[in-house]
């Protein structure tokens, strides 16, 4: 099952229905099937107190991915601050709309086993989203 919640915003324009079918397909690109995740849109308030708190970073951030997959079932929380966002769609020139839709699944793809950290792993990752974009 697969949750949207808010906390301090109002529920972004998201298509629930359209999009849970779309986080199932990607999924299932990676041989995975989608258990409990949970969404929370959040502003930059919360989403750094969650990143102090949890992670011990100071800064803010697009989306925190809570981990918590068994085998080929991907489970997790997923923490998106929708001013970050709207942040960075303006800084990259992008439509907003499209940058959620792409930190939407880039959580997911965390949860798939893609990481965006080590040598080489940022732009795997963002092939990955524009491939899962285009399933959209």
């Amino acid at each position: 099952m697969i949750t949207y919640n808010t906390e301090n915003v109002k529920m972004p324009a998201i298509r629930r229905r359209d999009t849970t079918a779309w986080i199932r397909r990607v999924a299932a690109t990676y041989g995975k099937k989608v258990g409990e995740v949970g969404y929370l849109f959040c502003d930059d308030d919360h989403i750094i107190a969650v990143n102090r708190e949890y992670l011990g970073h100071d800064y803010y951030t697009d989306i925190i991915t809570f981990d918590y997959c068994e085998g080929n079932t991907i489970s997790g929380d997923l923490v998106i601050s929708l001013d970050t966002v709207r942040t960075n769609a303006r800084k990259y020139g992008k439509d907003y709309d499209e940058e959620l839709h792409r930190v939407i699944i880039h959580g997911i793809l965390h949860l798939c086993g893609l990481n965006d950290k080590g040598p080489g792993e940022r732009k795997l990752m963002e092939a990955a989203e524009d491939r899962a974009l285009a399933l959209r």
